[in-house]
């Protein structure tokens, strides 16, 4: 499977963030307007028909701009149109969501261990996050932080394209990308002034 070119800037656009959906869809808008091509959509608590309600705006909005990529449900991101699906370790596991969305749209796999992350070099997904990096509020029960020395130990341990999850901000984006990381997702850190702070996020990130 050839490997897919990831852009520095992973953003995640989640749900639990926005008071209302039409912020929601603004802070897209203004992400892309800031250049960000990959945009991941995570709903945690909302019912599938507002999920698939939601991913189908997306893809209207934002057209072929932009790489979405769904978090956890494979059978909705075929439905809303999306390009790729992400999963975690009690998701969907990656050869089943693979079954699902075919051998052509992104797949993607979190990791916390290096257990873990051997064991997902050897399926089929075609990118592996490792996290969290550092302390994070996103996360109802988040996993112990890895740091920038877990970004280095993962970048051994895989040659597949590496996503550093958590925390991450402009403060320390950068050394993320240099213990190892081709791409660092980012959520809390692009809320305020959604453009503005990926325009920053893409400076510092080269």
């Amino acid at each position: 499977m050839p490997t897919i070119q990831i852009p520095r800037l992973y953003a995640i656009l989640d749900v639990s963030c926005f008071a209302e959906a039409q912020a929601m869809y603004s802070a897209a808008d203004e992400l892309v307007a800031g250049g960000v091509t990959l945009l991941q959509y995570r709903n945690k608590a909302g019912s599938a028909r507002t999920m698939l309600e939601q991913g189908r705006e997306l893809r209207r909005r934002l057209g072929d701009k932009i790489r979405l990529i769904m978090n956890d449900r494979a059978d909705l991101c075929l439905a809303a149109g999306f390009d790729g699906l992400h999963v975690g370790q009690e998701d969907l596991s990656p050869e089943s969501a693979r079954r699902v969305i075919g051998p052509k749209l992104w797949l993607g796999l979190s990791t916390h261990s290096p257990e873990q992350l051997r064991e997902a070099d050897q399926t089929t997904a075609d990118y592996l996050a490792i996290g969290p990096v550092f302390a994070t509020s996103s996360k109802e029960r988040p996993d112990p932080v890895v740091g920038l020395e877990g970004v280095r130990w993962a970048r051994e341990l895989t040659r597949k394209p590496l996503v550093a999850i958590g925390g991450i901000t402009r403060g320390n984006a950068r050394s993320v990308l240099d213990a190892g990381a081709d791409s660092v997702a980012v959520i809390s850190d692009l809320l305020r002034g959604p453009r503005k702070s990926a325009e920053e996020f893409s400076r510092i990130l080269g």
